[in-house]
């Protein structure tokens, strides 16, 4: 059987925090690449260099880091975008320029009012300058799977004549159904002159939950490239997930006859990673990484799995990272001990962060009975922010009886060691310890979404706290844990509080989650 390979290209560092509340700080950026990279993606696409000058600097901080995984970046077809994604990717061994215009006829009248002649010729000249500049160039018609199809021949064959290297073809709103997709790829391979010349490549969006079926029906119609996302994250619904189409073709290799270099073991860890990072908890029932993939809680499929696993489970969970283990550290565990388990969980970290963990776990371990892997998993994801100052939650003090308001008392500490101390009431516990932290570093936040997760079961599992908030018309978002879900709360809160802090010390300006440059969901 001849196996053909698949690349993998993650754009969940551009299209993926386009997704609302999605955006994402340089230090976060960082640790994803990281992981991407660890999983063996051949394509990370960092970011849209044009952006701003947030979006520049992140992209260009990846690809100085010189990973392994070509670095790309995405422009749209004019000259200052083409020079900012070079200059920006222009420090990784392996990088590639993605330009991308609009080719459909709604496109072409309602947004870019260009005929279709003036598009063909914008594509070729920034192809070509492109090309003057990398020898790994990407196009992608946008909207492609509502362009006429003889038109999108033609535009295909000028960017390959161009000297693009991967054509992508998007399914940017969603829209084509695996059948028609999978004519669509047909009809390009016998009208576009020297197609087999370069990699034909997928973009779906899943806003009719397609996006993972007619990524493989373009797969199975020739495209050799598929563009997805951890966890599926992305505008709207969303886009390919990764890890969903990966296990798909490794599962159905025999079919198929398709295989990806995909290290899958580390699936779980990554996604574990991303939904730690922008706040969009994993679904219980999300295929391959989601809490019931590998649950079976009817009797039938129970006795069947006991007899042999393979009657209820297509996939083992430890083929996609998962580990079955319950009970695995206790307040005697020593720091080898903790730092061994976290690299098998996947989160690799200097001796800065194992230091900073293991005093979380301590600090766990004697307040909780079992500690299991998730949350081994929840201190790695919230380490960082709850450490980083310049203000430390040192005590929190609740009073709350029924119908009565609340009573928060907080205590902060500074970097020097110096401490501020306040109480404040309202309705409720979590909105006076905000109030209070907010009276005591002055700074005044608006609350947009509060939202809490258990990654472990028991009645003292620790509460995962996310918060989205406004400060100054600008969004932000913080992570918490502890078993106490207020001080985990809290903990979020502080943390955007810090952050906040931090850039205004460095006379920094946040970049708008929100930016109308960039939204270009090719």
């Amino acid at each position: 059987m001849n196996i053909n390979n698949v690349k993998i290209f993650d754009t969940t560092l551009r299209d993926g925090e386009q997704a609302p509340g999605c955006s994402m700080t340089l230090r976060e950026k960082l640790k994803i690449s990281q992981a991407l990279n660890d999983l063996n993606v051949d394509i990370i696409e960092a970011g849209f260099p044009a952006a701003s000058p947030g979006d520049f600097e992140a992209v260009k901080a990846i690809a100085d880091q010189n990973l392994g995984a070509t670095i790309c970046g995405l422009a749209r077809c004019n000259e200052d975008d083409i020079k900012k994604v070079y200059q920006a990717v222009k420090g990784s061994d392996k990088h590639r320029i993605h330009v991308f215009v609009a080719t459909s006829a709604i496109h072409r009248e309602y947004k870019l009012k260009m005929a279709k002649e003036e598009i063909i010729k914008n594509a070729v000249s920034s192809i070509s300058l492109a090309k003057s500049l990398c020898d790994d160039i990407e196009f992608s018609p946008e909207d492609a799977s509502r362009t006429e199809l003889s038109y999108l021949a033609e535009v295909v064959s000028a960017a390959i004549e161009a000297g693009a290297t991967t054509v992508n073809i998007p399914d940017t709103v969603g829209y084509t159904v695996p059948a028609e997709f999978d004519r669509l790829f047909q009809y390009l391979n016998k009208h576009v002159r020297d197609i087999k010349k370069i990699t034909l490549s997928v973009h779906c969006h899943n806003d009719l939950g397609m996006a993972v079926a007619n990524s493989l029906a373009a797969v199975n119609a020739g495209a050799r490239q598929i563009e997805c996302t951890i966890n599926g994250i992305g505008e709207r619904a969303g886009n390919c997930s990764l890890e969903e189409v990966v296990m798909a073709i490794k599962t159905r290799e025999e079919y198929f006859n398709l295989s990806t270099n995909i290290k899958t073991e580390r699936l779980y860890p990554t996604s574990r990673i991303v939904a730690g990072i922008t706040g969009i908890q994993i679904p219980r029932n999300k295929a391959i990484v989601g809490e019931n993939a590998f649950a079976h809680e009817a009797g039938i499929h129970q006795h069947g799995m006991l007899q042999n696993s393979s009657t209820y489970e297509i996939m083992r969970p430890s083929d996609v990272g998962l580990s079955k283990s319950n009970l695995v550290l206790g307040k005697h565990s020593g720091r080898h001990a903790f730092r061994k388990r976290v690299e098998e969980l996947g989160f690799p970290c200097d001796d800065e962060e194992i230091n900073r963990a293991f005093k979380e776990f301590k600090k766990l371990a004697d307040a909780k009975k079992d500690i299991y892997d998730g949350d081994i998993e929840a201190i790695m994801m919230n380490a960082d922010e709850s450490s980083a100052g310049p203000w430390f939650l040192k005590s929190l003090k609740i009073t709350s009886n029924t119908g009565e308001l609340a009573k928060a008392t907080v205590c902060l500490m500074d970097d020097n060691g110096n401490e501020k101390i306040k109480s404040s009431s309202a309705s409720g516990p979590v909105n006076a310890a905000f109030q209070a932290l907010e009276e005591l570093t002055e700074v005044r936040l608006t609350l947009k979404k509060f939202d809490l997760h258990s990654p472990t079961i028991g009645a003292d599992a620790q509460g995962e706290v996310s918060v989205n908030v406004e400060h100054k018309g600008q969004s932000y978002r913080g992570a918490g844990t502890s078993i106490d879900i207020v001080e985990a709360g809290s903990r979020a809160y502080l943390g955007v509080i810090n952050r906040i802090l931090r850039r205004q010390k460095q006379g920094l300006k946040s970049r708008p989650q929100n930016n109308n440059i960039h939204h270009a969901p090719i």
